[in-house]
Formats: C-alpha cells, sequence, structure tokens
C-alpha cells in the first residue's frame, strides 16, 4: 500500500512510518493538519493514518474536508480521546474505523490492511446501484431520486448503500453496526436509529412511495415497489 500518516508528534509519527515501511508498505508522512491536506489532494494514497489533534487543521475538519472533495480513501483515524461520543463523531464525518492510543502496532498494520482489502473488495465496475427513482453512484456518492440531487453526509451515504445493496432484504441492527459502522458490539446507543430518522427525512420526505421501511422486531428494509 501507498500510506499517509498525518500525526504531530515526531516520535509516533516515526514509529509509525519505521513499522510500516518494515511491513513493506510505501509511506509518506505530514506533521500539521494543512499539510497533510495538501498531501491528500496532490497523491493518490491506498490509505490514510490520520491522528485526531492536530495543528492547524484538526483531523476532524482535516476529514471532512476531504470527503467534501470527493477522495475516498479509506481513513484509520488514531486518538488518544476514549470518550464513546467522540469515536462516533469521527466515524460520521468519514472515518472508516478508529484506535485508541497507546496502541500495538501489530494491531495497527493489522487494521490498516484489512480496511485496505474492504475498500479493494467494494471497488465496482459498475457505478450506479438503482431502486425505483432513487440512484446511488458509487463512485462519486451522489444520489439522486427522481432526478433530484441529495446531500449525504458520509456515513448516512455508507447506510443507504447498504440498505439499497440488500433490497427487499431486511437488514437487522447488528448488521448494519457490523457493516455500516464497523462495530462488532451494541455500543448501547440510538445511533442507527438517528441515521435512519435523517435518511428518511432526504430520501422518503415529499415522495408518495417511501422506500424506507422498518419491520418491527426485525430491522430495516429499502423495498422496491411492484
Amino acid at each position: 500500500m501507498k500510506i499517509l500518516v498525518i500525526e504531530d508528534d515526531p516520535k509516533i509519527a516515526g514509529n509509525i512510518v519505521d513499522y510500516l515501511i518494515n511491513a513493506e508498505h510505501q509511506v509518506d508522512s505530514a506533521d500539521t493538519g494543512p499539510s497533510g491536506l495538501i498531501q491528500c489532494a496532490s497523491m493518490q494514497y491506498d490509505l490514510l493514518i490520520v491522528d485526531r489533534m492536530l495543528p492547524g487543521l484538526d483531523g476532524i475538519a482535516l476529514i471532512k474536508s476531504i470527503r467534501q472533495q470527493g477522495i475516498h480513501t479509506p481513513v484509520l483515524m488514531v486518538t488518544a480521546l476514549t470518550d464513546v461520543n467522540q469515536r462516533v463523531e469521527g466515524l460520521e464525518v468519514g472515518a472508516d474505523d478508529y484506535l485508541c492510543k497507546p496502541f500495538a502496532f501489530a494491531e495497527l498494520l493489522a487494521r490498516a490492511e484489512a480496511l485496505y482489502r474492504r475498500y479493494k473488495a467494494n471497488t465496482v465496475d459498475e457505478p450506479f446501484l438503482q431502486v425505483h427513482d432513487l440512484t446511488l453512484n458509487q463512485i462519486t456518492h451522489e444520489v439522486e431520486r427522481a432526478g433530484e440531487k441529495i446531500q449525504l453526509k458520509p456515513r448516512e451515504y455508507r447506510l443507504l448503500e447498504y440498505l439499497v445493496r440488500n433490497v427487499n432484504q431486511v437488514v437487522t441492527r447488528s448488521m448494519l453496526l457490523e457493516k455500516v459502522w464497523d462495530y462488532y458490539f451494541d455500543p448501547q446507543t440510538n445511533i442507527i436509529d438517528v441515521h435512519i430518522s435523517r435518511l428518511r427525512q432526504k430520501i422518503d420526505k415529499n415522495h408518495k412511495v417511501k422506500l424506507i421501511l422498518t419491520i418491527r422486531g426485525a430491522g430495516y428494509v429499502i423495498k422496491a415497489p411492484r
């Protein structure tokens, strides 16, 4: 992989870079948010490792900015912050995984390589998914319904894409937590309900045909009308 490490602590950054190079990956580094953002925009990387607390532009703002620019490179965020809500915030703006400091370098490498495998597996030749009058472009992450563009946050798009890929199939809360949030446990929050509610407001509001349905006691489904 070609990896960009954005970390302002020189000792941590150096150790990460050395470990990844020893694992036969090509690695660049940046020590501020603005310099990292410039490198993201000017070079093509397979993976970004981003510290949350960066000078000039923090990790949250950096990820939000690259996603707004249409850069979909997988992001592993590292942080000393352990609060669940702060981790959720990072995932909602577009980070793909989270690793808390201090961490074992072997785990960082394993998570990085797992993110890259998943990203490559999801790379598609056919860019469009469609259900009824709803269209998703899997390359640009643009969404339209009845020809009208809909603005979605990264996590909202990922949730919608998973539902559309499983059209007419009920998906459970545990499936969504695992496939959309990469949680292999229930964080005991209403994160799914909140995002489903937001999606309904954006996708189904002002449309006679409602696509996103709740199957009580089972989960959720996008149903293609007959």
